[in-house]
């Protein structure tokens, strides 16, 4: 058959020549307003990261998602064993963190490749970042801000990635890994503004080594509940509770000092003394926008020892109303156990309550029995069925290790308030209503609560932590379910927390905060409710330490000028 060719009149010569003047106008202006994503011609060529990754000595790995043997795909064979496997410990954080670019939260996983998807379901990077440097040295941070600067690449920070908001991930993006700057230093720390025991970490490391660590030099570090949370990043920058901030106030009132790689690739000291605007953006005001965290030092104390205590009761053979009352004897009759610098990590759903645990460090058996004493003798009377266990501990490190149960990853979707203090003391019946109200609404709802009391430390001026966090009794957490199969439900799930159950604590705690760390993504206020009065100040320091936005997270200081597109595109607003 004879092919028949397009004969180049003038007329389609000057069609062509539109056409391509059209692609590279469309394809300059994406350039100027958006980071370049794969695909377009701006792209690094092949030969560009093989020149990059000899820079960093091979540092460079190009993303595989770890779900690639659960899928007929071009990135591994597909694997059945493998795939189980790899299902029945997706659960676990070490199955994320170990990788240099999967993603814990669910739903920023976007089921770019998802383990339990049929097998035929596509496997793409799609939201994962598409290269990771696994930085072991400054020189690596330094050398990846200038090629992504060099190409107008989106620039991700991650250690282990476990967060809730999707911040150190991003479709197209380029990730510095610092999972393996895993150095503590136990010091004797002197300046203005303390001198004592301190311990320097680099921004690798997670808690259970920190704890480990420091409980081996009879002191203790505030650090998170959860076992495997790195603790010089996000946590830390953006708060940071656990059951000793009543004691020594939240992980951020211990900060120290910073060594931090700006976008500008120079190495600053952050402190009270050195860069102190620095300091006080980096100490509460969120992670992954300001800089590139290498170590930071934080204040450390005396090992303690710890009382102890969980809890277990459900609505089994009992009225809606009855459990309902024991809930709330507990959770708001706290006071005197946060004013004790004690700390209760608890959850409630629509048929079960626990605390686990319910801890005064410094504290007595005794002096914890006491004030546990009002919520059991109504259990008995109530005939309320329970779980109960006390105890102490030499220390708090044993405390941590029995009491604590090992957490997993989150796959529930989130939304956070912060319960103020004088709202627990004058209505505590308010408080109840809107979580009977939030369960009534959505009935596998969860709700998740830190009762503390951060409240009494000193200096809190000196950083940026959200104002509201000083007068909180509870920071609370909303949760709805995640099915991994049915991504319109996962949707609608995430929508309601948004517009239906965060609303309810909305209405009574009104211009209120939430925790930055366990909130809604989608919060439509989300200036003012996780950084408070501080951002206008936060944002200043921002574009004074990046000025080219050289650094994004969802909802971090600055992102209000960047818009993720449906395809992923990271564009100015």
């Amino acid at each position: 058959m004879n092919s028949v060719k397009l004969a180049k009149t003038p007329l389609t010569l000057s069609l062509i020549l539109c056409i391509t003047l059209y692609f590279n106008v469309v394809d300059a202006f994406f350039n100027l307003t958006c980071r370049c994503f794969p695909g377009d011609s701006c792209w690094p060529t092949t030969h560009q990261w093989d020149n990059f990754n000899m820079t960093i000595e091979g540092r460079l790995i190009a993303t595989v998602p770890i779900a690639s043997y659960c899928h007929n795909d071009a990135f591994a064979p597909y694997d059945e064993q493998k795939c189980a496997h790899l299902k029945s410990i997706w659960g676990f954080p070490k199955t994320h963190y170990e990788s240099s670019s999967s993603i814990m939260a669910p739903y920023f996983a976007n089921q770019s490749c998802d383990p339990f998807l049929a097998r035929d379901a596509p496997c793409r990077i799609g939201t994962h970042v598409q290269y990771t440097v696994n930085a072991t040295n400054f020189f690596d941070i330094q050398k990846t801000i200038a090629f992504s600067k060099e190409h107008n690449i989106r620039l991700v920070i991650r250690n282990t990635g476990h967060d809730y908001l999707g911040k150190s991930t991003g479709p197209g993006a380029l990730g510095i890994w610092t999972h393996h700057f895993k150095d503590i230093e136990v010091i004797d720390y002197s300046s203005r503004y303390y001198t004592g025991k301190a311990v320097k970490v680099g921004a690798g490391v997670q808690m259970f080594e920190i704890n480990e660590v420091v409980h081996a030099h009879n002191l203790v570090v505030v650090g998170g509940n959860c076992q495997t949370i790195g603790f010089a990043g996000g946590y830390s920058q953006g708060g940071g509770h656990g059951q000793l901030a009543s004691t020594f106030g939240l992980a951020a009132d211990q900060i120290l000092e910073f060594e931090v790689i700006t976008s500008e690739t120079k190495i600053l000291t952050a402190s009270q003394s050195l860069n102190e605007d620095l300091y006080w953006a980096l100490a509460g005001g969120g992670g992954g926008t300001f800089g590139v965290v290498l170590s930071m030092t934080s204040k450390a104390h005396p090992e303690l020892r710890t009382a102890a205590a969980n809890l277990t009761f459900t609505n089994a053979g009992i009225s809606r109303d009855t459990f309902f009352n024991a809930a709330k004897i507990f959770i708001t009759g706290l006071g005197p156990i946060l004013d004790a610098g004690g700390v209760s990590i608890w959850l409630l759903t629509e048929s079960m309550f626990t605390t686990t645990p319910t801890t005064i460090p410094g504290g007595s058996k005794d002096q914890l029995q006491k004030l546990m004493d009002p919520i059991l003798q109504t259990l008995k009377r109530d005939n309320v069925t329970y779980r109960y266990f006390i105890e102490d501990f030499p220390s708090y490190y044993e405390s941590y290790q029995v009491m604590n149960p090992v957490s997993n990853i989150t796959e529930a979707q989130l939304g956070g308030r912060l319960i103020p203090r004088s709202l627990l003391d004058s209505s505590p019946g308010v408080i109840m209503n809107a979580f009977r109200n939030i369960l009534t609404l959505k009935n596998t709802a969860l709700l998740s609560g830190v009762s503390v009391n951060v409240s009494r430390q000193a200096d809190v001026q000196r950083n940026s932590v959200n104002p509201a966090w000083r007068d909180a009794a509870i920071d609370l957490v909303v949760g709805t379910s995640w099915n991994y199969t049915n991504w319109d439900n996962d949707l609608a799930n995430r929508e309601l927390i948004t517009n239906k159950l965060l609303p309810e604590l909305e209405k009574i705690t009104p211009g209120g905060g939430a925790y930055l760390n366990e909130a809604d993504s989608a919060q439509p206020d989300w200036k003012q409710v996780f950084y408070g009065s501080n951002y206008d100040r936060l944002r200043d320091i921002k574009q004074k330490y990046d000025p080219d936005d050289t650094f994004y997270a969802i909802t971090a200081v600055g992102s209000e000028h960047w818009t993720q597109k449906a395809d992923g595109r990271l564009c100015t607003s």
